[in-house]
């Protein structure tokens, strides 16, 4: 999840001036004002360096976050932003959030590697004086309270993935008896909770509580992880002719299609439906028969200019960072995933 050419750039920047992005600011959310934290806002008028943190940060989504946080920069003017890849380290994130609060950044963002980690994170923050907000992963402090976020609504997420799993379901004729469901992610993340168990609510919405059996593979979100270990699940179940698959990312997906394929599944009986589209859409481009079917295209370079242009807002004129900013999602398919402005590297 090669980086991006300067016309994806563009297209992103029309996506989000056709109102793609919604700022939620209710107020009621609780969150602290400027100032509140002993972070300082709308008072720097000088140079600005905002620290982007990102776990599994050569994953092509977050290749993406990193170049929408980078393009917004340099949109908005002097403003230089500091990627650190956090990998699936906790304690890495930890001493780089203390590396980058002894470097004086005037604003961090971060993508977690472990939820749990949120309340030392945002106290160690928060005692600095410099305001942070959560990217992709929802984090709260010690009392509960939700951090600032950007990033996506998980379940209605996975609501899509599994209404279009339901369509291509109905379309195939398959039957409960001869389908099973492979749904793919790391079940420690409330994201990924969220977005599988979307899925599956939806889908059987659509199909019925008599629809196909679930079975769920735990996995590090990784296209490797998810495509070893589908295979023993494959392996054990070597008599379902049909396979319904989605997960929490791309990555759990398309691993599972790979593992399928490999072991003799055609392409027919796959029904995959990715969360991402950037690799989905690789089998596609290429013009392959593929069990990824279809794809829910979430844009990482959305998610990266909209945590950057609030923490800048924050930082230079006082605006409260957004209790949450939720990006919107389509599904595309091999028909339109251009058109829709995908982009595949």
């Amino acid at each position: 999840m090669s980086m991006r050419t300067h016309s994806r750039a563009r297209t992103v920047i029309t996506l989000l001036s056709a109102g793609l992005l919604l700022g939620l600011t209710a107020c009621s959310s609780g969150m602290e004002a400027p100032g509140e934290s002993g972070a300082a806002g709308g008072k720097k008028d000088g140079p600005l360096t905002i620290a982007y943190l990102q776990k599994q940060g050569d994953q092509q989504y977050f290749v993406d976050e990193a170049e929408g946080a980078k393009a917004a920069a340099k949109e908005l003017g002097n403003v230089t932003i500091k990627v650190v890849n956090l990998g699936v380290d906790a304690n890495k994130a930890i001493s780089e959030m203390d590396s980058v609060i002894a470097q004086k950044v005037d604003g961090i963002i971060i993508v977690v590697p472990d939820q749990q980690i949120g309340p030392q994170v945002l106290d160690a923050a928060k005692a600095a004086g410099i305001p942070i907000m959560a990217s992709d992963d929802v984090i709260q402090d010690a009392a509960g309270k939700d951090a600032p976020f950007a990033g996506f609504d998980g379940t209605a997420m996975g609501t899509k993935v599994g209404e279009e799993a339901a369509r291509l379901y109905a379309e195939s004729g398959w039957t409960a008896e001869n389908t099973r469901i492979l749904s793919a992610g790391k079940l420690d993340l409330s994201v990924c909770n969220q977005r599988m168990d979307g899925a599956a609510a939806a889908f059987t919405k659509a199909v019925g509580a008599d629809g196909p059996q679930t079975i769920q593979i735990g996995t590090d979100n990784s296209a490797t992880d998810a495509q070893n270990k589908a295979g023993a699940v494959i392996t054990a179940n070597a008599g379902v002719q049909n396979w319904v698959v989605w997960g929490c990312n791309d990555e759990s997906s398309t691993g599972v299609v790979t593992a399928l394929q490999n072991s003799g599944v055609s392409p027919a009986n796959i029904n995959g439906v990715g969360l991402g589209a950037y690799l989905t859409c690789k089998d596609w481009s290429a013009g392959q028969t593929t069990g990824n079917k279809s794809a829910l295209y979430i844009s990482g370079v959305e998610v990266g200019r909209a945590a950057v242009t609030s923490m800048v807002d924050l930082l230079r004129n006082g605006t409260a960072l957004p209790p949450a900013t939720i990006a919107k999602t389509e599904i595309v398919d091999a028909g339109n995933w251009k058109e829709k402005g995908v982009a595949c590297t």
